[in-house]
Parts: structure tokens; C-alpha cells; sequence
């Protein structure tokens, strides 16, 4: 995987609980790991759902191959949060395709 192409930041976040100054325990969305990823494809997609069809946004995101990426997460890019739906492994752990969908909010 060559550097060069890993030309935007992302951040990989998780949900779970934090605590601040005072005390005070809030959920919500934790950044885990900032990473350089290339940005593969950005379309917008339409899917059924029970109302009709929808637009949403579907953005791939390469990225060097981790161990604690999960479907479970989400990306943060550009004042956007994506959730993850699918991970592709490249090579031989030389990298990781992250197939993201833009969340609602």
C-alpha cells in the first residue's frame, strides 16, 4: 500500500461511556484511532425501505489493515459520520476496506 495515496484523516470511533470534569457520565461516540485513509468511492445509493426508496451516501474508505476495526463502528470524515456495514481485508493484512453508509445524525 503505497503512502502517497493515504492522503485524507479519518477518525475510527466507537460508542461507549465517558466521564468529564465534574463526574458526569454521557454516552455517546469515542474517537479511538485517528488514521490516513484514501477515499475510494463516493456515491450516492437508494435503497428500499418501507416508506419507498431512499437516497444515502456510500463512501469506501482504504485504510492500512488494523485488528480493531469492527462493523460495529463508525468513521468520522470531513464533519460526516459514516457507519461502518462492511470490512474487506486486502493481501495479506496490507489493508482494509471499509465500506461506510452516511448516518441519519
Amino acid at each position: 500500500m503505497r503512502a502517497g495515496k493515504l492522503d485524507k484523516k479519518i477518525e475510527i470511533q466507537s460508542f461507549g461511556e465517558t466521564v468529564d470534569d465534574y463526574g458526569t457520565v454521557t454516552e455517546g461516540w469515542i474517537t479511538f484511532a485517528t488514521v490516513r485513509a484514501q477515499v475510494l468511492q463516493s456515491s450516492t445509493e437508494e435503497y428500499l425501505q418501507s416508506a419507498g426508496t431512499t437516497a444515502q451516501t456510500a463512501i469506501v474508505f482504504r485504510v492500512r489493515w488494523r485488528s480493531d476495526i469492527l462493523t460495529k463502528h463508525r468513521v468520522a470524515y470531513e464533519g460526516q459520520a459514516f457507519d461502518v456495514k462492511e470490512i474487506k481485508e486486502l493481501g495479506r493484512r496490507d489493508g482494509l476496506d471499509l465500506r461506510c453508509i452516511a448516518t441519519g445524525g
